[in-house]
């Protein structure tokens, strides 16, 4: 199977369980890999034929920024529905990271994979 992937999408939102997570928006940082067929769009240069990676970051983006989730395990299950809405994506593969989450590490987060 194909694969769209969009990497390291920086977004600002409302994320984690204590208080000083809870007062101002953090960088969140989001990977997806959409698993779909490209096939059609290779042979026919149609951007109607896949899945449009702008529109289904911009789904993320607005979906994450508003959000407020207390876990990013609850943020990654929202990604992978908003990307299995799309009907040519079969399966999704979705990493969201908060960086500087735990003193000495670049980031914490989770990955998860959902298919239809």
């Amino acid at each position: 199977m194909d694969k769209i992937i969009i990497t390291n999408l920086s977004v600002r939102g409302i994320i984690g369980v204590h208080s000083d997570e809870r007062q101002q928006p953090q960088e969140i940082v989001i990977n997806v890999i959409l698993f779909t067929n490209t096939k059609n769009a290779g042979q026919t240069d149609n951007i109607a034929d896949t899945v449009s990676y702008s529109t289904v970051a911009k789904k993320i983006r607005t979906h994450a920024e508003k959000a407020q989730h207390f876990t990013v395990e609850a943020l990654a299950e929202d990604i992978a529905g908003i990307c299995l809405e799309e009907s040519r994506v079969q399966k999704v593969l979705v990493r969201v990271d908060k960086p500087r989450a735990i003193r000495f590490a670049d980031s914490a987060g989770v990955e998860i994979e959902r298919g239809k």
